[in-house]
């Protein structure tokens, strides 16, 4: 603990100084900005393109904001900085990214994870296609867009805000852009660690066409574009079933599930812009955007149970007996020889016999769509009133396809057994020496070999199929009203109001895989493939074949699982939202010094309900269900502001106090749940809370939102003529509420029992609850500069640098001790220098975060959190641009991302040599040309 105050320390000292530091020099640089000679030549023009250009409309766009915002900007039409969205964002400061398969996708503002940032699309609240709110950024195409703007504080027109901080992100506007323009974009991509699976591809494509125009003396314009990516990723992936105790009381693998994975993400997105201002009182502006995704990943690899290993000598002494050596109650199971190596409790090497391994041929696959339309209407009445109607709708639809196989020696207790010999290496991965061949097709079936699901599949299942289904829908219209107001403190008032509804549907189908009739079934020649090497696991080939093709031929049975859990499963939520603000514009002159800003107050009304199901385990494969609904009305008054006082040329002062929400996952407030009748308490003295033949867990439908009181100070001073900055925050959010998992009583009043009276309707329910809150605080430093301020010979330098450290106290439960913040890193670091000048371009750019709680798919891809430890990103790119000539508009580029090869990585209980999961991708190349006209 010691060591990471005095970290942070070290951290906000050096902030301060540089702060100090650059606002001195900054006012040396302005002075110097101004002319010294009257009669001095004016020279052309000079136009600045490309990442300089970006950086300077992004530092123009923080300044001029009245709220406190973080600015992405194109470098040119249909040219993002980076290759997704989320990469882009990750590099703002006080923002940070959690990768998943090697690539960005759900972001983290502050120390607050996914779940408390809202993405919006022109402004406009948008539909997810994960199972809750938090947005995955890989879905919209960065060629596509002309800016995004992270809001950390907001304000009362801001609808749809989050707790976290707000991502608005946003086409193109033709009228604005003022031009015409055709852009085409290519980029070939390909990854260093190749195809780790057979029938899988290293190398992809991606391209955009954009097009942006204006007619009838510029008051109609066109914005169109369409952008195609065909993206292959690979991993090495090392997964712990954990780390239990071993007899001598140190700790030793449980067991392993390893794998290769070779995914190839494939998305075509497509915009349409179309504006209309026939005359500066009416403006309208129609805008669409669909994106097709399909996200395939291809996973082999095998399973080993070790300590926790089946089929051990459940009767001792029953083989040296005389016993079936193939009963049950005599296979020897998994042991480990006497020999092995320990290190401070953990053993580390050593020999396992007896092992029954599984190998697994899996398959993860995820088709989704999203469509998102909006119209946009103002009309200027007079000086004095302008009115607006916006209208929006957005739609996800998203169907997937995680299916597992397996295949072994023999069914259950037969077939044959191996040694391992095992060694953990310095990143926690398990390597193996095997003495049996795993790709020989004529000893490896598809069977069970653990007996894993021997309650629904006789003899156990040789697969498992979850085919989940979600379709979210927002509808909205928003009217506003906007007085222009000539009287001091205020320039404008503006009034709306929004109405909103969201429903969003998880269907939750799953299958059992069994052979017909029961036994093995060897792999048909036709779905065979290439082995799989698994040289870094020290297994050197599995033996692999096309899974969904083995479903698909008819060779497996496929039974629906009947369990209560999954019935629980399925839920539908309902949200009516109704939000009616006022917010004033400030243009003031406070002590001789200029103040802007706003102040505002939002009213939000909302009617949340679910439908879903209960459900009860009644015996192996045998369930009772009721369906269920439940839901729950509430007001919130959320009140806001926004201060910037210039206290001197390019100097400002920010403040900011609002108070905020954030709505709750949305699989926490369903319904359904899974529901339990225990004849044994059905007695008369039976108890709501001590012995009730009644329990529960589930969701909780009448769950509130997350609320946060929040304070924001930022200084930020301006330099170089806008073209750099350095900027200091603090913000601190007073947590009023924060959900957790409570026991609750629930009644349970019409619910299944198998014909039993009970003799009490109430029990204890385990449900996300509404406890008490906490706090989370943090400092920002950011500077971002050309270094030709410092001297001409520097032209074209520049870099970037932020700092963020966070900490946070959550404590929903008072009996309970305080826990951590899922997404809170304490510290995280971004930096980028680059160099553009002559049309040649480089950029090197590295992000930092610590360890932190992360949200990783678990067993049967469930939500699981995890400790995830710190990483360092560092992406590099170069580029040449022609100016003149013939080849005037082409640019090349190349790119390198991930460049030295950072693993993911996480782990238990707090010992980062008890790996959970480790994960290498490799590095990703990319070269690609621009063309605009």
């Amino acid at each position: 603990m010691k060591t990471q105050v005095t970290r942070r320390a070290r951290l906000l000292t050096g902030a301060a100084i540089g702060l100090a530091g650059f606002m001195a020099f900054a006012g040396g640089a302005a002075a110097q900005d101004t002319p010294q000679d009257p009669d001095a030549t004016e020279i052309d023009e000079v136009i600045v393109t490309g990442i300089r250009a970006s950086v300077e409309r992004s530092i123009a766009a923080k300044a001029n904001n009245t709220s406190i915002v973080e600015v992405i900007s194109a470098e040119d039409i249909g040219k993002l900085p980076d290759v997704s969205i989320a990469e882009s964002l990750a590099r703002l400061p006080g923002v940070t990214s959690q990768r998943l398969d090697g690539r960005s996708q759900l972001i983290s503002i502050r120390g607050l994870g996914p779940d408390f940032t809202t993405a919006l699309l022109n402004g406009r609240e948008l539909v997810t296609t994960g199972d809750n709110r938090g947005v995955e950024f890989d879905q919209f195409p960065s060629e596509l867009l002309g800016s995004v703007v992270v809001y950390k504080t907001p304000d009362a027109r801001l609808v749809g805000q989050g707790l976290a901080g707000t991502v608005d992100m946003r086409t193109l506007r033709p009228l604005a852009y003022g031009r015409q323009a055709i852009a085409a974009n290519y980029r070939h991509e390909w990854n260093d660690i190749g195809a780790l699976n057979s029938g899988t591809t290293d190398s992809g494509d991606r391209f955009t066409l954009s097009y942006i125009d204006q007619f009838a003396d510029n008051t109609i314009g066109v914005a169109l574009g369409y952008a195609h990516m065909s993206s292959p990723y690979q991993s090495e992936r090392f997964n712990a079933w954990g780390y239990p105790n071993y007899s001598d009381g140190n700790l030793l693998t449980g067991g392993v599930k390893p794998y290769v994975m070779s995914s190839e993400l494939q998305r075509d997105g497509y915009m349409g812009v179309l504006e209309w201002r026939p005359n500066d009182r009416f403006h309208t502006t129609l805008d669409a955007f669909y994106s097709e995704f399909e996200n395939t990943q291809v996973l082999r690899g095998i399973e080993f149970p070790l300590a926790w290993g089946g089929s051990a000598e459940a009767t001792p002494g029953a083989c040296a007996a005389g016993g079936n050596v193939q009963s049950p109650v005599c296979r020897p199971g998994p042991s480990l020889r006497p020999g092995y190596t320990v290190e401070d409790g953990l053993i580390v090497a050593g020999t396992w016999d007896n092992i029954k391994g599984v190998v697994r041929n899996d398959l993860n696959k995820r088709d989704s769509n999203i469509t998102a339309l909006g119209w946009n209407t103002e009309f200027v009445a007079n000086d004095e009133w302008t009115f607006g109607l916006d209208l929006n709708y957005s739609k996800v639809e998203r169907n997937d396809i995680i299916l597992e196989t397996n295949a072994g020696t023999g069914r259950n207790i037969n077939g044959a057994l191996d040694t391992l010999g095992f060694e953990l290496t310095d990143d926690g991965v398990t390597r193996f020496t095997s003495q049996l061949n795993y790709a020989d097709p004529t000893l490896i079936r598809i069977t069970s070999a653990q007996g894993w699901g021997g309650d629904v599949i006789p003899g156990g299942q040789v697969g498992y199929m979850n085919t989940p289904e979600v379709t979210d829908e927002i509808k909205a219209v928003r009217l506003t009203a906007t007085r222009t107001v000539y009287d001091a403190p205020f320039r404008s008032v503006e009034f709306g109001v929004n109405l909103q509804e969201r429903q969003k549907d998880f269907v939750n189908d799953q299958f059992y895989l069994g052979v017909p009739g029961g036994g093995d079934v060897f792999v048909p020649a036709s779905l065979l493939l290439a082995p799989t090497d698994l040289g870094y696991l020290g297994i050197s080939q599995v033996i692999s074949y096309d899974a969904l093709g083995v479903v698909n031929s008819g060779l497996l049975d496929l039974v629906r699982n009947p369990n209560a859990d999954v019935i629980a499963g399925n839920w539908a939520v309902t949200e009516r939202v109704s939000t009616a603000y006022a917010i004033g514009d400030i243009d003031y002159t406070l002590f001789g010094l200029p103040l802007t800003g706003n102040v505002g107050i939002q009213l939000v009304y909302t009617d949340q309900s679910s439908d879903g199901f209960s459900a009860r385990q009644v015996g192996p494969g045998v369930s009772e269900t009721i369906a269920v609904s439940g839901g729950d009305s509430y007001l919130e008054i959320l009140p806001s502001s926004n201060f910037i006082l210039e206290v001197r040329d390019d100097t400002f002062v920010r403040f900011a106090l609002a108070r905020t929400l954030a709505r709750t996952r949305m699989d926490d407030m369903r319904a359904s749940r899974n529901y339990s009748f225990n004849v044994a308490n059905n007695i008369p003295t039976a108890q709501p809370d001590v012995n009730s033949p009644w329990s529960a867990s589930g969701g909780n439908p009448q769950l509130r939102p997350y609320i946060a009181d929040v304070a924001d100070i930022s200084v930020e001073k301006y330099f170089a003529n806008r073209r750099g900055y350095v900027s200091l925050a603090g913000f601190y959010k007073h947590l009023e509420t924060f959900v957790y998992t409570n026991n609750q009583i629930m009644d349970f009043t019409g619910y299944p029992t198998g014909g039993v009276v009970p003799v009490i309707n109430q029990g204890i329910s385990s449900a996300p609850d509404n406890g008490e809150g906490g706090w989370i605080q943090g400092v920002e430093f950011a500077v971002s500069a050309p270094l030709d301020i410092f001297h001409p010979v520097l032209e074209g330098f520049g870099f970037m640098f932020s700092a963020s450290a966070t900490d946070s106290e959550i404590q929903p439960d008072p009996t309970q001790a305080p826990t951590a913040l899922p997404g809170l890193s304490e510290t995280v670091v971004n930096g980028t220098v680059y160099y553009e000048r002559g049309g040649f371009e480089a950029r090197m750019s590295s992000r930092y975060r610590s360890d932190f709680l992360g949200e990783v798919a678990g067993f049967g891809n469930g939500r699981t959190l995890r400790s995830v430890a710190a990483e360092t990103v560092v992406d590099a790119q170069i580029g040449y641009s022609f100016e003149s000539g013939p080849l005037d508009g082409l640019s090349i580029l190349a790119q390198v991302n991930n460049v030295t090869d950072e693993p993911f990585k996480t782990f238990e209980n707090g010992d980062e040599r008890r790996t959970i999961d480790y994960q290498s991708y490799g590095r990703t190349f990319a070269v690609g040309i621009n063309y605009r006209y």
